[in-house]
């Protein structure tokens, strides 16, 4: 029987498995190699070695209320999008109000995690930690890896001939980057176009005397703003879409998000990406369109090799006097303190079972929370991962024989492309893959159910955002104020808006926008009702429209 827990490290997803452990009656110990609360939203001007953390200008890519743990919204004058030191103070608030300060040991690492002798019969493990110089040995039931996605920096210099024998430049990896004071005046290449290289080109380009971002796929481009000034994800990311996705057929889907991408700027235009694109990979960034139509970021292809002092690009053109060449490639993860037998197959999160438990292992007393990457907040992912997890391990829920676990993972497994990092090569769907995991802890929530006792809030549910706390309503650990979270939500989003209210203002706009969705409403749930009894559907994955 699970009793004491070893959770690994105290980010938002170490805080979140402490508190999940708590509230099943179980005994957590965290361990946290830094000495402080918050992972990677904890910013240092300097960088930790060994400790990931996010830069000076970064803004959250998902709003506040599709960020929040299901239980403990934010503080409603918090901004939708929040910078670092603001997800930092709400990691401390909540901490403190679950008490979980207590349950974590700072300044502590952990060294190896072993399979007792009688692991088969107990399922317990060996953990070996460091604190001081000082290591200490432990015994726990079970275990829970918190280290995300964000683990060793991967810079394939190798791909890039000339940088490490000929180029007489700066070049580091985007981990290393805090802020853009010290380029000023610069030639600065960024090599990479997702969130973060793109995030690092446009904080450069104010000061730097030209930025070149280097892009080898298509990329759409997203702005947090979306129509009427709403968060793009809240107005995104519903049951209703996804009911839509599930419904049309995928070439239908592909010219709808293109349509609707392109209906902010054009992508082909822009050199980013075209309707022949054989993916939809995306990325946030309301300011990197406006950077490269002002010219102080101008987008290149693939980086061929570098000479001395510049850059040759696949397309055959050359950009001279390059000066710093930032590698913005993404990270590989390693959980190096891990017995060799499990850490050797985890070659990416499809080699788990639900991209959480290890299959091969005769006891279900480890699981890996939070390495994910969804469409949406991996937040609200390793939270709902981490009730599932504690659930199995306070015997309230029961997994498949490891012969069945295993058989789904090899179905399910994906390829690992080529030259990239060794981490899952594209995002899950958000709405899939929290209601998988929902289903599994008996926590979904039932739309018809909610029909029947609570139409206004069940509307709420299908059409509006697909919030955290739609897990919370029904089933093991529901919260009572679950239901007012839902039906409060757009207002936290106006609040920290009302500093200045026009006199003639009279209506709020969110009523505004959801009293249009009433015919559109009527006429679908009546379809759902005739034609899905059970709203048991198992929708594509990809990105929402």
């Amino acid at each position: 029987m699970v009793r004491r827990v070893a959770v690994i490290g105290a980010g938002s997803s170490g805080l979140v498995a402490t508190k999940c452990c708590l509230d099943e009656g179980l005994e957590p110990t965290c361990f946290e190699r830094s000495e402080d609360i918050g992972g990677l939203w904890r910013f240092t001007d300097k960088a930790d070695r060994g400790r990931v953390s996010v830069y000076r200008s970064v803004i959250s890519n998902t709003s506040k209320e599709m960020s929040c743990f299901s239980d403990f919204p934010f503080p409603e004058d918090f901004p939708s999008f929040l910078p670092h030191n603001l997800f930092l103070e709400y990691f401390r608030m909540y901490a403190q109000h679950f008490q979980l300060l207590r349950h974590i040991r700072f300044k502590t690492t952990v060294i190896s995690v072993r399979k007792r002798p009688d692991f088969a019969t107990s399922g317990q493990w060996d953990v070996v930690t460091e604190a001081e110089g000082t290591q200490e040995s432990h015994v726990f039931d079970a275990v829970m890896v918190c280290a995300g996605n964000f683990q060793q920096p991967h810079l394939p210099l190798a791909s890039f001939p000339g940088i490490e024998t000929r180029f007489r430049g700066q070049y580091f990896h985007s981990l290393e980057y805090k802020d853009a004071a010290a380029f000023q005046g610069k030639r600065v290449l960024v090599v990479g176009i997702g969130n973060t290289g793109c995030d690092i080109a446009v904080d450069m380009s104010r000061v730097a005397a030209k930025v070149f971002l280097s892009a080898r796929s298509s990329t759409w481009v997203f702005s947090r703003v979306a129509n009427h000034g709403f968060p793009w994800d809240m107005l995104n990311t519903t049951r209703f879409n996804h009911f839509l996705e599930w419904l049309l057929p995928s070439a239908v889907m592909k010219r709808i998000r293109i349509w609707k991408t392109n209906s902010w700027f054009n992508h082909e235009i822009y050199g980013l990406a075209s309707a022949k694109s054989s993916n939809f990979n995306f990325i946030i960034n309301e300011e990197l369109p406006f950077c490269m139509l002002s010219g102080t970021i101008v987008l290149k292809s693939n980086v061929k090799e570098f000479t001395e002092t510049s850059a040759v690009f696949e397309d055959g053109t050359t950009e001279e006097n390059i000066d710093v060449v930032i590698f913005a490639t993404g990270y590989n993860f390693s959980f190096s303190f891990l017995e060799e037998s499990i850490c050797n197959p985890l070659k990416n999160n499809s080699t788990l079972y639900k991209c959480i438990f290890p299959p091969q292992l005769e006891r279900p007393t480890l699981a890996v929370i939070g390495l994910i990457k969804l469409t949406g907040s991996v937040m609200v992912g390793s939270e709902i991962q981490a009730r599932w997890v504690t659930g199995v391990f306070a015997g309230a829920y029961k997994l498949p024989p490891s012969s069945k676990m295993m058989a789904e993972v090899s179905k399910k497994q994906l390829p690992v492309k080529r030259n990239l990092p060794e981490k899952q090569n594209s995002r899950l769907n958000f709405i899939s893959y929290t209601s998988e995991i929902a289903s599994c802890a008996g926590v979904k929530p039932s739309v018809l159910r909610l029909l029947l006792t609570n139409p206004r809030l069940a509307l709420a549910v299908f059409f509006g955002p697909c919030t955290s706390y739609q897990y919370r309503l029904m089933g093991r650990g529901q919260w009572s104020g679950a239901g007012a979270a839902i039906l409060t939500q757009w207002q936290r989003v106006l609040k920290p808006l009302r500093t200045r209210v026009l006199e003639d203002s009279a209506s709020s706009y969110s009523w505004r926008w959801l009293g249009l969705l009433a015919l559109p409403m009527a006429l679908v749930v009546g379809f759902l009702l005739s034609k899905c009894p059970k709203l048991g559907w198992a929708p594509r994955a990809g990105l929402l429209f």
